[in-house]
């Protein structure tokens, strides 16, 4: 079986490309700091999921609203992809929002949240209730 398989290695360079262009060619006041976080393309070529993640705006409405602006800007994206890849025919964009960097950070909060309350209770536990080192009776 080869390393690489040609979906995979269209989707990098679809990544790639079509971060810069929404980055540099959508000019759409409504479209916030978009970031192509991921790119799956079907097996015949066909289709590419296009994964998006917004900085630092996680609300539906701002979420549904730069997917509709990207949405309609998929056929503007696709002309330009054909001129900068050269692939017979260049796949239909379907934009999906990428909750993942999301449930990653708010996972990352309630692990640290946690380390902390351990740590603090661990260090309740050494100093006993009121401060001093239960260890030190004489």
């Amino acid at each position: 079986m080869r390393e690489f398989k040609r979906t995979d290695r269209v989707g990098d360079q679809l990544q790639k490309e079509l971060a810069v262009l929404i980055q540099r060619e959508v000019k759409d006041p409504r479209l916030g700091m978009v970031t192509v976080s991921g790119v799956t393309v079907s097996r015949d070529l066909g289709y590419a999921d296009v994964y998006v993640t917004l900085l630092g705006e996680d609300s539906p409405e701002r979420i549904k609203e730069n997917l509709k602006v990207l949405k309609q800007a998929a056929g503007f994206l696709r002309s330009q992809i054909a001129r900068r890849i050269k692939l017979r025919h260049v796949p239909e964009l379907r934009f999906h929002y990428d909750e993942s960097v999301v449930r990653g950070q708010r996972l990352s909060s309630l692990i640290d949240e946690a380390v902390s309350s351990d740590r603090a209770r661990h260090d309740d536990d050494e100093h006993g209730p009121d401060g001093s080192d239960e260890g030190e009776r004489g």
